[in-house]
């Protein structure tokens, strides 16, 4: 696939601690994922299926929040990326809104919601499948 045959509903690179984009990290959102691309001569990317998200949580450090830059942290049911931080961008509340506008509808067209994606024994939920007897 080309690169112009994506449709990328936001781009954006990591940045520096100056708020400087001199860094190797790009992050795209298309309508389906959220991917992550890594390197200069080896290229690395990784992506989430946008309906895997179950939460996000956005953190603004002293040192980001001069530069306009914050830090969206992304908790998935994605098997090899279970947390992804989306590393000091600018429009950080911006980006946060369209990663839940776009995982909304893809949730929509998949019939899913957050207890759809929660695992049948929940070692969190205080009961201990142990103590039953058959």
């Amino acid at each position: 696939m080309a690169k112009n045959d994506i449709n990328y509903i936001w781009r954006g690179k990591k940045r520096t601690i100056f708020g400087l984009p001199w860094t190797f990290t790009t992050y795209f959102l298309t309508e389906t994922k959220f991917i992550t691309k890594t390197g200069f001569l080896n290229v690395s990317e990784d992506e989430i299926d946008l309906y895997k998200i179950t939460d996000k949580k956005i953190m603004r450090p002293l040192a980001q929040r001069i530069f306009g830059c914050g830090t969206v942290i992304i908790y998935s049911k994605d098997t090899d990326t279970p947390t992804k931080e989306i590393h000091c961008i600018k429009n950080v509340r911006e980006v946060s809104d369209l990663i839940d506008e776009c995982t909304n509808k893809m949730r929509d067209k998949y019939r899913t919601r957050g207890r759809d994606l929660m695992s049948l024994h929940d070692p969190h939920d205080g009961h201990d499948d142990d103590d039953y007897d058959e």
